[in-house]
Order: C-alpha cells, then sequence, then structure tokens
C-alpha cells in the first residue's frame, strides 16, 4: 500500500502547509462551490509552488446543492458545470481521481432507483469521458445509501474500468441496514479509493480510525490486498495522525 491522502480544504493548504509538508504528505483536495468561485491560476499556481515535493492527489468535488441526478434539468446542468470546473483544475494539477457524491436518497427519489439511475447516466457518461482523456478516474462515494444496490446498478451500466466506487467507512458504519459483507459482495471490485474515519453511529464524527464502531478489521479483511487510494477523512491534524498509525496495523492484517 502507498501511504494514504490525506483529506483537506483547498483553502486550508496554506493554513496547514507546515504539517503537509514535514510529513510529504499526499493529498485528497476538497474543492467547495465557494473556492471554485475565487480560485485563479495565481492561486494554484502558488499551491503547487508549496507542494513541490510532488504528493499524489486526488480531488473531492463540491457537493452542496448539488444533484447530479436532478429531474430538473437546469439543475443537473448546474451541477454539471461546478464538475466541470474541477476537471479544469485536473487539467493542470493531475490527480489520480475525483470523489463525487452519489446524489442518491431513496425517499427523494420515492423508491424509484431507476429513475436516478437514469439521470445519473446522463451526468456521468460526458464526465467520465472527459476524465478518462485527463488520466483521472472517477469515484462515486456512497452517502446516504443504506445499502449499497444502487451503486452497483450505477458500476453496472457505466462499465468503464475509469469509473468506480469511493467507499465511506463513515457513511457506511452511520446509514447501512446491511452487514459490510454485502457492500463488498456488491461493489467490492469497484473501489478505487476508501474514505476512511470512524464514528459511534450517533452522528457523523470523522473519529479517527479505531474510536468509533466500524469494523475495520473486517473490512480489510474482506479487501485483502485491494489496490486502491487510502483517503484519511479524520478532520484534525490530531486525528489525522492517529489513523494514519492506526492504518499500518489494519493493513498489515490485510
Amino acid at each position: 500500500m502507498t501511504s494514504p491522502h490525506v483529506h483537506v480544504p483547498f483553502e486550508k493548504i496554506e493554513h496547514y502547509i507546515d504539517l503537509i509538508r514535514q510529513n510529504r504528505l499526499n493529498l485528497e483536495i476538497y474543492f467547495s462551490s465557494d473556492s471554485l468561485d475565487i480560485l485563479g491560476n495565481d492561486q494554484l499556481k502558488s499551491v503547487m509552488g508549496l507542494l513541490d515535493y510532488k504528493p499524489s492527489l486526488s480531488f473531492h468535488a463540491p457537493f452542496m446543492d448539488l444533484s447530479p441526478a436532478a429531474v430538473d434539468r437546469q439543475v443537473r446542468q448546474a451541477t454539471i458545470s461546478r464538475f466541470n470546473q474541477v476537471l479544469d483544475i485536473a487539467e493542470i494539477m493531475n490527480p489520480l481521481a475525483i470523489v463525487f457524491h452519489s446524489g442518491y436518497e431513496k425517499w427523494k427519489y420515492n423508491l424509484s432507483t431507476d429513475l436516478w439511475l437514469a439521470k445519473s447516466l446522463e451526468t456521468w457518461y460526458p464526465l467520465n469521458r472527459r476524465a478518462q482523456s485527463l488520466g483521472c478516474k472517477v469515484a462515486i462515494e456512497n452517502i446516504f445509501e443504506d445499502e449499497p444496490t444502487n451503486l452497483r446498478m450505477l458500476m453496472e451500466k457505466m462499465s468503464s474500468d475509469n469509473f468506480g466506487i469511493c467507499f465511506d467507512t463513515g457513511h457506511c458504519n452511520l446509514f447501512s441496514i446491511v452487514p459490510i459483507a454485502e457492500w463488498m459482495e456488491q461493489i467490492g471490485t469497484y473501489i478505487i479509493e476508501l474514505h476512511l474515519h470512524d464514528n459511534n453511529r450517533s452522528g457523523d464524527q470523522h473519529y479517527p480510525i479505531g474510536e468509533g464502531t466500524f469494523d475495520f478489521n473486517k473490512l480489510f479483511s474482506l479487501l485483502g490486498n485491494k489496490n486502491c487510494i487510502h483517503t484519511i477523512e479524520a478532520h484534525t491534524p490530531e486525528r489525522v495522525i492517529k489513523s494514519m498509525d492506526q492504518l499500518k496495523k489494519y493493513t498489515r492484517q490485510a
């Protein structure tokens, strides 16, 4: 396993740059809609200069208010426009993958997975083609899914080696109503990135790995030595360091 990526908002990179450079961290850079509105080439060049040790990079696209499977065409077009802004940056910074939220909520779509899937495909086909032309994979993250069927259906329909799953342990722990083994049975083969954090199922606390109730031993046992990006999503420096130490233990057991 290569060194993990650490999730950090773009606007926080300079704030944490000493920690980042000292530990030569690989990064998953999150671009919010606000950051995209003010981001220019000078800022990108400045950050790339700070990251002159050439870390491995992945991106996390904006998600607030966005809906890649929106029934309303204008809402979907606004979402696609935001996503293409991230791909514009990918042309410059060359991330390995970009994480996007799935946008699926079963009550929002009145349990109509087929409707969500049809509208999703209208978004992901062209975006995946562009990402693939840039040498960048697309990773769809589980959020409110309580079981993995809709994500498996999306993967099967897309049928692209460039298009896969970002499996989020915290979200699975918080929302899932089925065992982790069922998730891995349905979508394990499609995983290209892991979001690693923990909680006690009362909220999305982003605890360090192993300090909540998620069964990381089971996850890594089921995954074996799968080659994928491991991303730490513990939102303080202290939690990041703890998670990196814990991850070594779990991956040694895999």
